[in-house]
C-alpha cells in the first residue's frame, strides 16, 4: 500500500508540473481549441502520469503525450491511433483487460504492466526539445526508483525514448554499460541492479509512420512484448489472429 500511495502522490505531482513553459503553453492552447471530433470533450490539457499498477514487473515507455490523445483524455496512449495499436497488441498477449484505450473511465486494466514516458506534456510537432527532456527527466526517475522493488524488464519505444531513458536509469540505480547500448527494434541489454537485473528491449515507436508504412507490424510489436513479458516473469497467451 505505501508503493502504491507513493506512486499515486507522484502522479499527482506531475499532473500540476507547469516547469516548461512552451509545453505548457501548447498544452494548454491545443486543450482550449480542441480538434472538431473533440469539440464536446473537456480535454485534460496538463502533464499525464503514467498509467497501470504500483508492483509492475513491466514497463512500456514511450515518447511523449498526444496533443489530441493523452492531452485531452488525460491517460497514456488514450484516444489515439498509436494506443490503439499498443493496447491491442498488450491485450493481444495477455497484459491488458481489453484491446481498446478510448477514455480515462473506460474500464481498461494492465495485468503487471505499466505505461509512461520520459516527457509527460504533449509538444509542439511531437517534439520535445532536449532542455525539455532533461527537466522532464526526474519524472521518470523517481518513478522508477518507485517501481524498483518490482521491476524485472522495460520496453522502451523508439529511439528518442531510448536515449531519454538510460540516463534515467543510472540515475535510479541500475548500471548502464559503456558506450551506452544503441537503439534497435529487438535489441536487448541487461543492466546490473542494485536488486536484481533489469532486460531492456527495444521497439520501433507505435507511431502513425511506422504502423502505417510496416515498419512496425503489430505481429513485430507482440513479439517484443511477449519476450518483455516472459522476461518479467509474467504470464502471456498464444494470440491466434
Amino acid at each position: 500500500m505505501d508503493q502504491e500511495r507513493s506512486l499515486a502522490e507522484l502522479d499527482e505531482r506531475i499532473a500540476g508540473c507547469r516547469a516548461c513553459p512552451r509545453l505548457v503553453d501548447w498544452r494548454e492552447e491545443v486543450a482550449r481549441t480542441k480538434r472538431a471530433a473533440f469539440a464536446d470533450w473537456t480535454y485534460w490539457g496538463r502533464p499525464v502520469p503514467g498509467f497501470g499498477p504500483p508492483d509492475a514487473s513491466l514497463l512500456v515507455v514511450g515518447l511523449a503525450p498526444a496533443a489530441h490523445g493523452g492531452n485531452r483524455t488525460g491517460r497514456m496512449f488514450t484516444g489515439d491511433r498509436s494506443g490503439d495499436v499498443l493496447y491491442a497488441a498488450l491485450h493481444d498477449v495477455g497484459l491488458a483487460s481489453r484491446a481498446t484505450s478510448v477514455s480515462i473511465d473506460d474500464g481498461l486494466a494492465l495485468h503487471g504492466v505499466r505505461v509512461t514516458s520520459p516527457v509527460h506534456c504533449a509538444p509542439p510537432a511531437n517534439k520535445p526539445t532536449p532542455e525539455e527532456r532533461d527537466t522532464c527527466r526526474p519524472w521518470l526517475v523517481s518513478e522508477l526508483r518507485l517501481l524498483r522493488p518490482t521491476l524485472r524488464a522495460v520496453v522502451v519505444l523508439g529511439a528518442f525514448g531510448w536515449q531519454a531513458a538510460l540516463p534515467a536509469f543510472a540515475e535510479a540505480g541500475w548500471t548502464v554499460p559503456r558506450p551506452r547500448p544503441a537503439f534497435a527494434h529487438g535489441a536487448r541489454v541487461t543492466l546490473e541492479g542494485p536488486d536484481r537485473p533489469l532486460e531492456l528491449f527495444g521497439c520501433f515507436h507505435v507511431s502513425q509512420r511506422n504502423t502505417f508504412t510496416g515498419r512496425l507490424t503489430p505481429e513485430m510489436l507482440r513479439n517484443v512484448l511477449s519476450t518483455a513479458a516472459k522476461a518479467a516473469d509474467l504470464p502471456t497467451r498464444t494470440y491466434e489472429g
